[in-house]
C-alpha cells in the first residue's frame, strides 16, 4: 500500500466508481503478514505457494488483513471526498461474503488454517453493488462452525468474479507484468495461446494460470496489469490497446465481410489516405453501394483495417482501398486483409488479381505481385485509368 502507484490506483477506483461502474475490490496482505510473522519471531512455512497457517500465524494473518482493510477503506473514503456526482460519499461494504473450508493436507503437510473458497454469497454482494456501494473483499473466509481461514487472494478474486459473472477481472501484478522472452509486454492472449505461453517469471506464470482459470469459468475478459504504473486502471480500460495483458476465450480481432454499419469506420480509415493522394476519393454514398466488396478487421468494435475486391471480366479481380489505422501498421493487419481478399478471389474462381497503387508498390511485390502494363487490365478498367495519377499496375496470378 505504500508502494509506487498505489495512490494512483485509489484515484482510479474512485473515478470508476464515480462513473457508475460496479466495483468489487479483492485485496491481499502477504507483505504485511510476512512482516508481522517476522516480528513475532515465527519461522514461516510454505508448501509451494501456500502458507502453513497454524494458530499463531493465524493471529498475525487476521491482524495484518484487518490493518490493510482499515487503511484501504480510509484511503478510499478520503479520495472520494472530491466526487460530487453521486450526491453522497462513498460507502465501502464488507462482510462475511466468503464461506471457506480447510485446504487440508498437501504433499503430506497439514496446512491447518489455510483454506479454500467453498462458496461466495453472491446475493449479499449484489445487494451492496445495487445500492451504489463499493464492495471490499478481504482474504479471509469463515466456516459454518465459526473457524477463520487464510485465503489466497488470487484464488479468491477468481472465485468472486466467477460467482458474480463479472464482465472483467483485473489482476494486478508486480513489475513488469506478463512479458515475453525479449522483455516486451504481451498485449493480448487467447486462452489457447496462454496455455502454451512461457512466462519469463514464476510470478507471471502463477497469475497467468489464474487468469486462464477465470476465463474457463465464464469471465469474459481478464486484464493483467503492472500495479506500479500510475493510472493503470484508466489506461487499461479506456484506451484501445491498454497497458497490460488482455486474456480472453475468443480472438480479439475479427476479420469479416463488411456491413453497412462499417461505412463510418471505413471512411475514418481511408479519408486521410485520400487527402494525401494514396487512395482515390470515395463518397459515403459510393461506399454504401459497394460495401459488399469490402472486408474489415474489427478490434473492440473499431474498424482498424479494410480492403476491397472487385471481380471483373476475363476472370480478373481488382484489389483496392487497403487501409490500416496508423496505430496498427506494423501489426500485420494489411497482410491479413490482403490474404482475406485473395481467399475471396479464389472462392470466386478468379485467376488473376491486379492493383493500382502510387505508394505501396514494394509492399505488394513482397506479396507476389509483379509490375504490368495498362494494356494488361480489362478493357473497361483501362478506360477508367487516371493518367494524371499515373498509378503503377501490379498483377498476381492465382
Amino acid at each position: 500500500m505504500n508502494g509506487k502507484g498505489f495512490d494512483g490506483l485509489v484515484q482510479d477506483l474512485i473515478l470508476l466508481w464515480g462513473l457508475g461502474i460496479k466495483l468489487i475490490v479483492v485485496h491481499g496482505a502477504r507483505p504485511q503478514i510476512d512482516a508481522m510473522i517476522d516480528n513475532a519471531g515465527i519461522e514461516p512455512t510454505f508448501v509451494g505457494d501456500l502458507r502453513v497457517t497454524d494458530a499463531t500465524a493465524l493471529a498475525c494473518v487476521k491482524a495484518a488483513v484487518a490493518a490493510v482493510r482499515i487503511d484501504l477503506e480510509a484511503r478510499l473514503s478520503q479520495a472520494a471526498l472530491d466526487i460530487r456526482s453521486r450526491g453522497s460519499g462513498l460507502t465501502v461494504a464488507g462482510g462475511n461474503f466468503v464461506i471457506a473450508r480447510p485446504a487440508g493436507v498437501v504433499n503430506g503437510v497439514d496446512l491447518r488454517f489455510t483454506g479454500d473458497v467453498r462458496r461466495i454469497d453472491r446475493n449479499a454482494i449484489e445487494r451492496r453493488l445495487n445500492d451504489g456501494e463499493m464492495v471490499l473483499v478481504s482474504p479471509l473466509g469463515y466456516s459454518p462452525t465459526g473457524e477463520v481461514f487464510n485465503l489466497n487472494s488470487l484464488d479468491l478474486a477468481n472465485a468472486v468474479a466467477t460467482e458474480v459473472k463479472a464482465s472483467k477481472l483485473i489482476l494486478m501484478t508486480d513489475p513488469p507484468g506478463i512479458v515475453d522472452r525479449d522483455g516486451s509486454i504481451v498485449r493480448q492472449l487467447t486462452v489457447r495461446d496462454a496455455r502454451s505461453f512461457v512466462s519469463s517469471s514464476p510470478g507471471g506464470a502463477r497469475i497467468l494460470e489464474r487468469a486462464i482459470r477465470a476465463c474457463q469459468f465464464g469471465v469474459r475478459r481478464v486484464h493483467i496489469v503492472d500495479r506500479s504504473i500510475d493510472g493503470v486502471l484508466i489506461e487499461e480500460l479506456f484506451t484501445r490497446d491498454g497497458v497490460g495483458t488482455l486474456l480472453s476465450n475468443t480472438p480479439f480481432d475479427q476479420l469479416r465481410l463488411a456491413t453497412i454499419e462499417d461505412v463510418g469506420g471505413i471512411l475514418g480509415l481511408i479519408e486521410p489516405l485520400e487527402h494525401d493522394g494514396s487512395l482515390v476519393k470515395r463518397s459515403r454514398e459510393k461506399l454504401e453501394i459497394e460495401i459488399d466488396h469490402f472486408s474489415v478487421i474489427v478490434r473492440e468494435g473499431i474498424v482498424v483495417a479494410c480492403g476491397a475486391l472487385y471481380p471483373l471480366a476475363r476472370a480478373m479481380g481488382e484489389i483496392a482501398c487497403i487501409a490500416v489505422h496508423p496505430d496498427y501498421r506494423r501489426g500485420g493487419f494489411g497482410n491479413a486483409v490482403l490474404g482475406a481478399l485473395e481467399h475471396r478471389a479464389h472462392a470466386a474462381d478468379l485467376r488473376q488479381l491486379f492493383v493500382l497503387t502510387t505508394h505501396a508498390t514494394h509492399w505488394f511485390q513482397e506479396s507476389g505481385y509483379r509490375r504490368a502494363n495498362i494494356s494488361d487490365l480489362p478493357v473497361a478498367r483501362q478506360a477508367l485509368y487516371n493518367l494524371q495519377r499515373n498509378s503503377i499496375v501490379l498483377v498476381k496470378e492465382l
